[in-house]
């Protein structure tokens, strides 16, 4: 199995309004440090897993509209918990959506698998891994 990994972060805040999350119940901020993991059997004809710049960009994209926003008031998230694991999903079903619809090139179309990483600290984190 090969693997191309792309990063980027985003700063958000957010609550996660239930007793179980104790003091992050109450509005706090988050920054993620987000990795996505690009993963296929074999290389393709170019040598390549995925187009790295493409990669960047879908990433990038996918973030953007959450960037400095309060996660509470995006209609999207409505009466969700957005947990680093929800997010983790979120970005997950994006990228995933982004190779079936060519957004990664051709080469995005036959990746066996992503994985989406996002760091909340430098001691915890949450992944989501899937199939394409």
């Amino acid at each position: 199995m090969f693997a191309v990994e792309v990063r980027d972060r985003i700063m958000i805040a957010h609550s996660l309004p239930d007793p179980f999350f104790g003091p992050a119940q109450h509005m706090h901020g988050a920054t993620f440090v987000v990795d996505v993991a690009f993963l296929r059997e074999k290389l393709t004809q170019h040598n390549v897993v995925v187009d790295i710049g493409a990669a960047l960009r879908v990433l990038n994209e996918t973030l953007k509209p959450l960037a400095y926003k309060n996660l509470d008031e995006l209609p999207q998230f409505k009466g969700k918990l957005t947990t680093t694991e929800f997010l983790c999903q979120h970005v997950f079903d994006a990228m995933v959506k982004a190779a079936k619809d060519g957004a990664l090139g051709e080469d995005g179309k036959g990746l066996a698998k992503i994985r989406v990483t996002l760091h909340e600290t430098d001691l915890a984190r949450a992944w989501c891994e899937g199939p394409v």
